[in-house]
């Protein structure tokens, strides 16, 4: 994995900037109370989110109508 620089602080833009299989983890904190998750929380940058469940994973959807939809 490329190391970052002031200039290009994710070490996106080396020889391989083009590789679309790479996967960029982004860490980040969401609040959990009483077992509870807002979902403004988890579709911050994104209407879209993909839930990995044992081997299988999950699309959450934020629909238009502001309705979540989960799908396999």
């Amino acid at each position: 994995m490329n190391a970052g620089s002031p200039k290009d602080p994710d070490g996106t833009s080396g020889n391989d900037a083009g590789d679309k299989s790479r996967t960029t983890l982004i860490e980040r904190s969401i609040p959990l109370t009483d077992n509870r998750i807002l979902s403004r929380d988890l579709f911050v940058s994104s209407r879209e989110i993909i839930i990995a469940h044992g081997e299988e994973n999950y699309r959450l959807r934020l629909t238009a109508q502001n309705k979540l939809i989960l799908t396999k």
